[in-house]
């Protein structure tokens, strides 16, 4: 049989949405808030619905992120990954990949936060990983994605891509938002906030 299972990572794995902990890791309690006030109109529309999720979010990355070099900003994403990562994970999450895992499951974090921080976390636990995927021009970020956010319906049109799902036989999938459901809508089982107490 071949079992394959898609695990949100901001707030099903892990307890906190990574983006913003990882910016406040990295530039500070000040600057965040500083990027915030700036960039206030966007959060808003978000929050309102009145601007999309890709959109808001690029402009704050963009805020964050633009002209950094790429190298350092792996290095960074690197260690935020192996020393701050682990303290956010779900006991619970934890539990099901290695249940998963020992059923003989190919796992896979399927997630709109950057490549840069969830793939090497995802790695050292022995999963695949697909994510948003962040712009470099001459080796720095530009600020903008690679490709869509890989959030809502890209998440699946990623899936299909690389995990055709006709090749397996049970499909799970686990997610805390509606950006998780076109996701879970694909196999025999969708869990939905499952591992919170």
């Amino acid at each position: 049989m071949s079992k394959i299972a898609f695990f949100d990572f901001d707030g099903t794995i892990t307890q906190k949405d990574t983006l913003w902990v990882f910016l406040l890791w990295r530039f500070g309690v000040l600057q965040v808030l500083a990027g915030v006030v700036v960039n206030a109109p966007w959060l808003a529309g978000y929050t309102l619905r009145l601007v999309r999720n890709d959109q808001a979010k690029e402009r704050l990355l963009g805020y964050f992120l633009k002209h950094m070099p790429v190298n350092a900003f792996n290095e960074a994403c690197r260690r935020f990954a192996q020393d701050c990562i682990p303290q956010l994970v779900r006991p619970g999450a934890h539990a099901e990949i290695n249940r998963l895992k020992g059923e003989g499951y190919q796992i896979v974090v399927v997630s709109a936060s950057p490549e840069n921080w969830v793939g090497p976390w995802a790695g050292a636990q022995g999963l695949e990983v697909l994510a948003t995927r962040l712009q470099v021009h001459n080796g720095q970020l530009t600020g903008k994605f690679e490709g869509k956010n890989c959030h809502g319906r890209e998440k699946v049109h990623r899936i299909q891509q690389a995990y055709p799902t006709a090749a397996y036989t049970h499909i799970v999938a686990y997610g805390d938002s509606s950006g998780d459901r076109p996701m879970m809508a694909l196999g025999q089982a969708g869990y939905y906030k499952p591992f919170r107490n």
